[in-house]
């Protein structure tokens, strides 16, 4: 059983202070992910291929800094641009499924990518509402029932919001 546990946070370091934790409390770094909007708009948009750290932290560093610290050594860290949401960072295995969805710009964009990902498409459409508020989407993978509750529990702590399970085990795994 592979289900994913996500949340929302609204500031950069609520984000941060949430992936910290879920890394403390043993959740793998290539098992994080983080969807946050590239407010600089500076960096070259475009479809990246998800890779693992240490690669991702030299494209990390090439997406202009934005995605520093805890998250930047996130794997497979990259630069989207997703229609009627506009331009987004992505790291770890999320970076995988949206980055097909951003590419052909008639599946759906985020809703689309997280539908895929098992998330319900009422949440879907709330978290990609939300991203274009300038929010954070972040998201564990959870092998088991007793990580499900500690991730909620680290979301729950971390003052994350929206906080919703996977309904199905289609999690892609970062290569």
């Amino acid at each position: 059983m592979k289900k994913s546990v996500f949340c929302i946070a609204t500031t950069y370091g609520q984000a941060e202070r949430i992936v910290d934790q879920l890394q403390a409390q043993g959740f793998p770094v290539s098992e994080i992910s983080v969807l946050m909007p590239d407010t600089d708009g500076t960096h070259d948009v475009g479809h990246v291929k998800a890779t693992k750290a240490p690669e991702g932290t030299a494209t990390g560093a090439a997406t202009g800094g934005v995605a520093g610290g805890v998250i930047g050594l996130l794997a497979g860290i990259g630069a989207l641009a997703i229609p009627g949401v506009g331009p987004l960072i992505a790291a770890g295995p999320i970076m995988a499924a949206l980055g097909g969805a951003a590419v052909g710009a008639a599946t759906g964009g985020v809703v689309g990518g997280l539908i895929g990902l098992g998330i319900p498409e009422i949440e879907a459409k709330r978290y990609e509402d939300k991203l274009q508020k300038g929010n954070y989407v972040i998201s564990v993978h959870a092998n088991s029932s007793d990580e499900i509750d500690r991730a909620k529990k680290i979301f729950k702590e971390g003052d994350g919001e929206d906080i919703c399970v996977t309904s199905e085990s289609a999690v892609p795994a970062l290569d």
